[in-house]
């Protein structure tokens, strides 16, 4: 799935990383918990979470995760987007829970790995 199928789905916002919306999406997944993210995502995959510090970022940098969906509505400070755009990590905002976004995705084809949902 490309990052712009994602931003339609969940009627998003593009934070940072418009040039960006042609990258695939190989799978998804959606947590708070950044120890949660290290173990389950890979590489390539998108990452739905309601937590805006830098910590995402840097964790979904090393974790290989090609771009981070803020769900809630919960809008990062200009330092994680000037973070993301240090990683050149397309971030996107949508007002669904991570409930609904999840489902949202999963009902458009895009899944997790190893039932990371």
């Amino acid at each position: 799935m490309k990052i712009s199928e994602i931003r339609d789905i969940l009627k998003a916002t593009v934070l940072f990383g418009d040039d960006q919306l042609d990258k695939t999406i190989v799978a998804g997944g959606g947590s708070d918990l950044m120890d949660d993210i290290l173990s389950s995502l890979a590489e390539g995959s998108v990452l739905l979470t309601g937590i805006t510090t830098e910590q995402v970022i840097q964790t979904a940098k090393v974790a290989g995760i090609v771009a981070v969906v803020f769900v809630r509505g919960k809008k990062p400070n200009e330092n994680i987007i000037e973070l993301a755009g240090s990683y050149d990590m397309p971030i996107l905002l949508t007002s669904y829970s991570m409930f609904e976004a999840s489902g949202r995705l999963y009902m458009n084809g895009l899944r997790g790995l190893d039932g990371f949902w």
